[in-house]
């Protein structure tokens, strides 16, 4: 039992460290393709329309040719009332996201992607799936002091590059709650795989328009260099990054994942000041973001309490453990749902780059099922 115990937080820290390393490096291979600077392919919705064709080829052969998942039922009426509005504002977030690299420094990003909780929570109230509170809503005031902090001790300070990325945070907050309201409320649930296959074309013919107007004259006119192997290695660091956060939820709880998204935060601050000299960070940067960071360490924790207040006491880990290891020796090669017992997991979330429709919650048979062809 000790072993299996020590195999499985082994494993747990092996697939954190995968998805720290991938969410980082995602963003600063964005930034060095994107910065006129260095690979100079200033072409932010070109990217992301490279990043949304990869994935939805991929999602495609891995559910139509190779199996791996099953495709749900997918009606048109869903697809039009839920799918298509969300690939809209997931396409807007990574396009103004994007964009921002071309204009602002990637610590200061960090910096500014605090505000998502604030985001998230007044996207929520707004849409009638949260309610204004009091301890949350000084938790997000703490938040918006320590932003404005840091923007103002930014040096390379940036209006247009700060619209974009603040832009680009709403529209994920939004997308987010959109989430929640319509594919939840109707019971539809999708993994990684079948989210990529969904909402990947719908986000890419989006982000044709935008293409067409703003980047298809450039491209005509400038001598942009296109490099087969940067974008076919950078599409697929964004899809791996893609399954590397279903991997994570599956393994850890909320507390873990959001440990390490700060984590993870700190380390890319870190790493982009070395990789990008460019980029300097004052004292009022990190004053404003460590003022930012409490507010969502603090709401971090009041979400996982109502999580927790929620649901059923969970198993130890130990229990867990055996509960798992008895299950696996009871399944055969094919699958069977009955065979299956649900375990109690508090709710985790991640927000990060190119990860469409990750939802908040997923069942032990969700990940059963995905982690059968994944191992």
């Amino acid at each position: 039992m000790a072993k299996m115990i020590n195999k499985t937080l082994i494993l747990t820290y092996i697939y954190l460290l995968i998805y720290i390393i991938l969410s980082s490096g995602v963003i600063l291979y964005n930034k060095w393709v994107l910065s006129p600077k260095y690979f100079n392919f200033p072409l932010p919705i070109t990217l992301t329309m490279i990043h949304m064709g990869f994935a939805g080829f991929v999602a495609f052969l891995l559910i139509r040719v190779f199996k791996v998942v099953a495709p749900v039922k997918m009606t048109f009426e869903i697809y039009a009332t839920c799918v298509v509005p969300i690939s809209a504002f997931f396409a807007s977030s990574l396009w103004f996201g994007n964009t921002a690299y071309l204009h602002i420094s990637v610590a200061f990003i960090q910096m500014l992607k605090a505000l998502m909780p604030v985001a998230t929570f007044i996207m929520a109230v707004v849409c009638g799936t949260d309610k204004p509170r009091c301890d949350v809503f000084s938790n997000m005031l703490l938040v918006s002091v320590g932003v404005v902090i840091s923007s103002y001790g930014e040096i390379h300070f940036n209006v247009v590059g700060t619209v974009y990325q603040v832009t680009g945070i709403f529209a994920e907050a939004l997308r987010l709650v959109l989430t929640q309201v319509l594919l939840q409320k109707k019971g539809l649930t999708l993994n990684p795989i079948t989210s990529l296959y969904y909402i990947a074309p719908c986000s890419f013919v989006f982000l044709a328009l935008p293409w067409y107007v703003l980047e298809k004259p450039t491209m005509e006119v400038a001598q942009i260099q296109f490099n087969f192997w940067i974008f076919f290695s950078n599409a697929l660091c964004a899809l791996a990054l893609n399954f590397s956060i279903f991997l994570v939820i599956g393994r850890t709880g909320a507390v873990t994942i959001r440990v390490a998204g700060v984590l993870k935060d700190w380390i890319l601050i870190a790493l982009s000041t070395v990789i990008f000299p460019e980029s300097t960070i004052t004292g009022l940067n990190i004053t404003g973001y460590a003022i930012a960071l409490c507010g969502v360490v603090m709401y971090n924790y009041i979400k996982v309490r109502d999580v927790k207040a929620s649901q059923p006491i969970p198993d130890s880990l130990p229990d867990r453990i055996n509960k798992e290891y008895k299950m696996e020796k009871k399944s055969s090669d094919k699958f069977n749902p009955n065979d299956i017992v649900e375990i109690p997991r508090v709710g985790a979330e991640i927000n990060d780059e190119e990860a469409p429709l990750i939802t908040a919650r997923l069942s032990h048979i969700g990940r059963t099922q995905l982690g059968n062809h994944a191992v």
